[in-house]
């Protein structure tokens, strides 16, 4: 008589334990707010070291008033080095805007998780920039706006990107925290389109003084 001789040993299913380090994530795919939307708070600190203030390249020193900030339409861009040409072409843009931003009753700000960056420096320095750098702790604010997930990488995205990163994105939003311009730049081939900034800030400027003045 043969005999079948089992060379595994016997073991009960239920002694399996579960490895819970592998737990599935639900993909979401990022969606920007738009024009028309209405943000959260956005909660900018005072902390001094939360600003990098460069003028003509050099940084520069001096109080932060948000009341100055919030009080009139807010131009704001996001921004990384990781982006290279990409994110200092939008800074220079954005550059040359700034004078007309202000003639026309707004602010712009530039966030990024980078604003003590050397790399920082070097480049507002290279190219004369004259911009104000919100550090984003955590890119607490560019989630807010979503445009940034890390349910959603921008390596997913872009070839070449290996850190995930805030999109290119320029906003502009009125005192009442909507969102009154959008340009989020997903193929990398969009400029900043100068017109569209300086219209949406004077338009959204001149209807915040209507209705302090009925």
């Amino acid at each position: 008589m043969l005999t079948t001789i089992n060379k595994y040993p016997f073991f009960d299913l239920s002694e399996i334990i579960p490895d819970r380090e592998f737990t599935y994530k639900t993909y979401r795919s990022l969606n920007p707010v738009k024009t028309g939307n209405l943000i959260p708070d956005i909660n900018l600190s005072t902390t001094y070291t939360r600003w990098k203030n460069f003028y003509n390249g050099a940084p520069t020193h001096g109080p932060i008033s948000l009341r100055h900030l919030y009080g009139k339409p807010l131009t704001i861009a996001f921004y990384s080095k990781h982006w290279r040409e990409h994110g200092i072409e939008q800074l220079k843009q954005l550059n040359a805007l700034q004078n007309e931003i202000k003639a026309n009753g707004g602010n712009l700000v530039i966030l990024t998780t980078e604003a003590g960056d050397e790399e920082l420096a070097r480049i507002t320095w290279e190219h004369s920039l004259s911009l104000n750098f919100y550090h984003d702790i955590n890119n607490e604010i560019a989630s807010k706006f979503r445009v940034y997930s890390e349910n959603d990488p921008a390596w997913n995205r872009f070839p070449g990107i290996d850190v995930n990163v805030p999109l290119l994105a320029v906003y502009v939003i009125d005192t009442n925290r909507h969102i009154v311009y959008d340009h989020v730049n997903r193929d990398l081939l969009n400029t900043v389109i100068a017109d569209d900034i300086v219209a949406a800030v004077y338009f959204a400027a001149l209807a915040d003084n209507h209705k302090k003045s009925a």
